[in-house]
């Protein structure tokens, strides 16, 4: 058989095909096999990573937080089993039908509804969803024994924050709640745990100022899930690190007897140690339950704290202002003292005090008669303080409440606090554009006028007329993480043993004297009397008419026109170790309200530490050893 032209031609043709098809398909080939053995040889490592990373998910678990003790190491904050129910939603039917058959077992509001179906609305359906907790026993036990007919409910057990001492700390612990996005906005780093559903973070108080120090180091769960993100099961687990163990100053027997003491109150209370500034009790009456706000707060529970008004979301304590009233003239007479006033200078009292063509009263019309320095402080004589007032001026009676400190704060360890007013003529003419007036410095000079100050600066002024003129500062905090931190060295106040020798005699006879302001109020106690000193201050004017018609009593008048009860105190008088202040709202009299509550507290301070007036020195030496080893 021949092969003509054509045929050849043809025959070369399909063989150049061919060839090029073949170097086609082996380059093809060979481009497969590189990308192989680059895909399984040389990366093979990275993506066996990767698909493991897939295949395995690292979820974040919250540590459990620190605890918070007092001094004694009694537990203020812990945390416990949180009994709840979550639902899954893709594994029922019907969610609403669910939820109804749910809450014939437990309370489900409205409200909790309606953010029940939000939080459902934002979830993957598999994503299990709180429905309640901070359930009791006897109703976590029912859910259980009902679950066959609650499709999607699950009983679960968390942890959750617990408060046993309830509204006798909530100002000074605080509370935790749920992140916010103010939360997030404000964090100088947002962390991974914050994210985290039902994580809590501090709000207020101790819980908010050592929320970092609380909080813990996050832990890990390993978990396997399929392609569309289930968990399988559970690889590993890392619970992580609790957090640390804060150590307050506080005493929770003195704390808890002086909220008692004062429940009935619209009240506040400081107790510290004169000589190291620890706070041993820090009272504002009433208060909240801080375990509310950390389970949520119903519409009407927060209502009634709101239209409440005792205020009891106020920290009085720390950020209540009022007059010091007549426990100022402690500082008045200081003041005189170091402008030269001789003590034994007597002033007479009739009852009122002429000052031009106006006429300045004192708290009793008929007046005292002769008065010195110490018949003034243990009779509260207001006209010898206006007299003396007048001499010495405004400038020294400010430079002297700013070095007892009032009129500044002390960065306690818990947010809120008040720095309050101590006038001076500066300070006038900035807020108000006119000059002082002679007659401001009378009224300041009893503690009234515009000179505000909080409970917390009253017992500091107090501390530090009883230590000697240390300007000692308070703190809350004895030990983070079971290091005892440094009793700071307080530095000494310019001022005259002997001066501040007067002033506690004065205030020795307010309390053990007869005649004395609070005489009535006295401690019997061998050992245990207090030195102190009464204050009332008035939150509205007396008018002319009205002192002319007679004064109405403060029984008279309505609870929120009734004059604030106030009184200052140190104890034991022979050898002070405490001193502390009280604040009773509309309580009207210093000596008849709150004199009592306050010898009442401070008796029970002494009662709880029997330590004798000559071992405490050796044993403030030995606590200091510790600390500063």
């Amino acid at each position: 058989m021949k092969f003509d032209g054509r045929d050849n031609s043809r025959y070369k043709t399909f063989t150049r095909r061919a060839a090029i098809l073949g170097a086609g398909q082996a380059a093809a080939f060979a481009i497969l096999a590189g990308r192989m053995y680059y895909l399984q040889i040389l990366k093979s490592d990275e993506y066996r990573m990767m698909a493991e990373e897939n295949r395995i998910n690292v979820r974040l678990l919250a540590p459990l937080r620190g605890r918070v003790v007092d001094r004694f190491g009694t537990v203020l904050a812990s945390n416990r089993q949180n009994y709840r129910a979550v639902l899954i939603p893709e594994q029922t039917p019907d969610i609403e039908d669910t939820l109804d058959k749910l809450a014939r077992i437990v309370s489900i509001t409205p409200y909790d509804r309606k953010k029940i179906m939000r939080d459902i609305a934002r979830s993957p359906r598999f994503m299990p969803v709180t429905v309640v907790e901070g359930l009791t026993w006897e109703q976590f036990a029912q859910i259980n024994i009902n679950e066959p007919d609650l499709p999607g409910i699950q009983p679960d057990v968390g942890e959750t924050r617990h408060y046993p001492f309830t509204t006798h700390l909530a100002h000074v612990v605080g509370y935790v709640g749920a992140v916010s996005e103010k939360d997030l906005s404000a964090a100088e780093e947002v962390q991974p745990l914050m994210r985290l559903p039902g994580f809590r973070i501090g709000k207020s108080g101790i819980e908010k100022t050592y929320d970092p120090k609380l909080r813990g180091t996050a832990g890990a769960s390993h978990v396997e899930v399929n392609a569309y993100g289930r968990v399988i099961r559970e690889l590993s687990k890392d619970p992580g690190k609790p957090g640390e163990e804060i150590v307050l100053t506080l005493d929770m027997g003195i704390q808890e007897f002086a909220c008692e003491r004062l429940k009935e109150e619209s009240a506040s209370a400081v107790v510290m140690d004169i000589h190291t500034g620890e706070v041993l009790s820090f009272v504002s009456t009433p208060a909240f339950d801080p375990n509310d706000f950390n389970m949520g707060l119903s519409q009407d529970q927060w209502k009634a704290l709101v239209d409440n008004p005792y205020k009891p979301l106020t920290d009085k304590a720390l950020a209540g202002l009022y007059p010091p009233g007549s426990t100022f003239k402690t500082v008045t007479a200081l003041a005189a003292l170091r402008a030269g006033i001789d003590p034994n200078r007597t002033i007479h009292c009739s009852g009122q005090y002429a000052l031009g063509d106006h006429f300045f009263h004192c708290w009793r019309k008929e007046g005292h008669g002769s008065m010195n320095m110490h018949d003034a402080i243990k009779h509260s004589c207001d006209i010898y303080f206006y007299d003396v007032a007048r001499r010495i001026g405004i400038d020294a009676i400010e430079k002297m409440a700013k070095e007892f400190g009032l009129g500044q704060t002390f960065d306690l360890e818990i947010p809120g606090e008040k720095q309050g007013i101590v006038p001076s003529r500066a300070w006038k003419r900035a807020v108000t554009g006119v000059s002082w007036q002679q007659g401001e410095t009378l009224i300041t000079g009893i503690g009234q006028g515009f000179l505000l100050t909080t409970p917390l600066q009253l017992a500091v002024m107090t501390a530090r007329l009883a230590n000697g003129g240390y300007a000692v500062k308070p703190r809350l905090t004895r030990a983070i993480g079971g290091e005892l931190l440094p009793v700071p060295q307080a530095p000494k106040i310019d001022v005259d043993p002997q001066w501040l020798k007067i002033v506690q005699d004065g205030m020795n006879g307010v309390s053990n004297e007869p005649g004395g302001t609070a005489f009535r109020a006295r401690i019997t106690d061998a050992g245990m009397e207090l030195a102190g000193k009464t204050g009332s201050a008035q939150v509205r004017r007396i008018s002319m008419a009205e002192r002319l018609a007679g004064v109405r009593k403060n029984e008279a008048l309505a609870w929120h026109l009734r004059d604030h009860a106030l009184f200052i105190c140190f104890a034991p008088v022979a050898e002070p170790r405490y001193a502390m202040s009280l604040v009773i709202e509309h309580g009207g009299s210093g000596s008849g309200a709150a004199a009592p509550a306050a010898r009442d507290i401070m008796r029970e301070v002494q009662l709880r530490n029997p330590v004798s007036r000559q071992a405490y020195a050796p044993l403030r030496g030995a606590l200091n050893a510790v600390e500063e080893g």
